[in-house]
């Protein structure tokens, strides 16, 4: 489906039905944004080939330049959809091959356009698959500059380039988070811990807004680290979060995760409010945010 008409003075090409997104908002100044409920785009990195652009036809707005898959959001649809759904139309993305990390929002008030950057975990060919494409291409980061990019790309690229390479990973020190709440974990700690994997399971989906995480931009999609001791061990694995069941302190457990994924590079953030454990974690290098921040996050 087209999901962008011609510039002004250029011929209207065919077109399927449209969702009721499909639709200029227009600014008290004049300007144009194309989706009545915004617009969101995906910007593939794989480590290996660099990013995923798309040639603009000549009869699309900027024409002939370079930009991301994307389009408007229909009614009701996430960004993060919007971007995997609309990338999929005009690049054939197939969303199974990518992991979120970030998402970049520019919001005017009167209409926002949501960037998510996911990498590449299985390598694909994309397709063009609609008629708003000249070429795709897999173009190495450090000769995007070298193309004529699309405005609103261009601006948004120096922005992002920096960030493509930031591997979040919170650490969650679980007994702590779990008895900020007096909600009876101490009848039965595997039944609360099971309850807060849950809780950062759904996480993993919807993103952690940067600020908890001590990051620019937006919203991320960390991985999550999750450390259990005592009874609480006895909690089920739950997929999409690394978790540990310590043999000895949770404390320790936690100190040696931050450790270990700082020396490979990672962004660890860590919720606890227990101010030793937060002292260690710091001087390992590590953002701190207190278990009841998180709760309030999970809960809200």
């Amino acid at each position: 489906m087209k999901t962008e008409p011609p510039a002004p003075g250029e011929p209207r090409r065919p077109h399927g039905p449209r969702d009721p997104g499909d639709a200029w908002v227009v600014a008290p100044d004049g300007q144009r944004y194309w989706g009545r409920f915004g617009a969101a785009g995906l910007l593939a990195f794989d480590p290996d080939r660099g990013v995923l652009l798309q040639h603009r036809v000549s009869w699309s707005h900027h024409g002939g330049t370079w930009a991301l898959p994307g389009g408007a959001r229909h009614q009701g649809e996430s960004a993060l959809d919007a971007a995997l759904r609309e990338s999929a139309e005009e690049a054939g993305v197939p969303a199974g091959a990518l992991k979120p990390r970030f998402m970049s929002i520019l919001d005017l008030g009167i209409w926002s356009y949501a960037t998510l950057v996911a990498e590449v975990e299985q390598p694909f060919e994309p397709v063009i698959s609609d008629q708003e494409s000249v070429e795709l291409a897999w173009v190495q980061p450090e000769e995007v500059g070298n193309l004529p990019l699309h405005p609103a790309f261009e601006q948004a690229w120096q922005r992002l380039r920096p960030l493509l390479d930031i591997r979040p990973v919170l650490v969650v020190d679980a007994a702590n988070v779990i008895g900020a709440v007096p909600d009876g974990w101490w009848k039965d700690r595997a039944a609360a811990a099971g309850r807060l994997l849950s809780s950062l399971a759904d996480t993993v989906h919807s993103g952690i807004p940067a600020a908890f995480l001590g990051l620019p931009e937006d919203l991320w999609y960390p991985d999550i680290t999750v450390v259990l001791e005592g009874r609480a061990r006895a909690a089920q694995d739950i997929g999409g979060l690394e978790i540990i069941r310590a043999a000895g302190s949770g404390d320790d457990a936690v100190a040696e995760a931050v450790s270990r994924l700082e020396s490979a590079g990672h962004m660890v953030s860590v919720a606890t409010s227990d101010r030793a454990l937060a002292g260690t974690c710091r001087s390992l290098g590590a953002h701190v945010t207190g278990a009841g921040e998180l709760r309030a996050l999970l809960d809200g």
